[in-house]
């Protein structure tokens, strides 16, 4: 975990708008968890964007509102964030080597920077649930070029798990978090709570 950095690439309004491979109620779910995580480990994140003056509109203000001291870099046409002298610069200065990566879309912003990083000598996590694509063939088309690669693909629950490492750390933060963002977990806490409750007043 203290070698880590959360990059959130191109979550911007008008790009939003390209994600169908989730429910998009869904996806800004994802999304905001990976975010409401960063700030739970208290990890670094850095934010960029592509050409958010244009069609692509501004980054999404509920999570850019969660970070007001992260980088922010506006990139004013590199595709891929790598080539933005700025925002490899940024990624290098918090001296960490993982990088844990969303973004939109998964087969040009998200999967562009994660093979350049890569490339470069970092460890890549990308997170599948928070990245989105136009259909599941071009997910997972995507995936499979970024595996070969050697880019790890993880999921929301899974990259705060490892994280986390152990229960034991911070059971009633963890749990919360999870609450919040995963239905099911809230019903794994609702029943937990109330086997408690049912305990005690005996």
């Amino acid at each position: 975990m203290n070698n880590s950095v959360v990059l959130f690439i191109d979550h911007q309004t008008g790009l939003m708008n390209l994600v169908r491979d989730y429910d998009p109620d869904y996806y800004l779910n994802q999304v905001m968890g990976i975010a409401e995580m960063t700030k739970h480990f208290n990890l670094p994140a850095i934010i960029t964007t592509s050409r958010e003056d244009g069609p692509n509109g501004p980054f999404l203000p509920e999570i850019k509102a969660m970070f007001p001291d992260a980088p922010y870099i506006a990139r004013p046409g590199q595709i891929n964030a790598w080539d933005h002298e700025g925002f490899v610069e940024a990624v290098r200065k918090t001296g960490k080597k993982q990088l844990i990566i969303s973004g939109i879309v998964t087969d040009v912003c998200v999967s562009f920077v994660s093979l350049s990083a890569k490339k470069a000598g970092f460890e890549v996590f990308v997170v599948t649930d928070a990245s989105g694509a136009f259909n599941d063939p071009v997910r997972l088309a995507s995936w499979f070029r970024m595996q070969q690669a050697g880019v790890q693909l993880m999921n929301y629950f899974s990259v705060a798990c490892e994280l986390a490492r152990d229960w034991r750390t911070d059971l009633e933060g963890l749990a919360n978090m999870f609450a919040k963002r995963l239905p099911s977990y809230a019903r794994v806490m609702d029943s937990f709570n109330g086997a408690q409750a049912a305990l005690s007043s005996n």
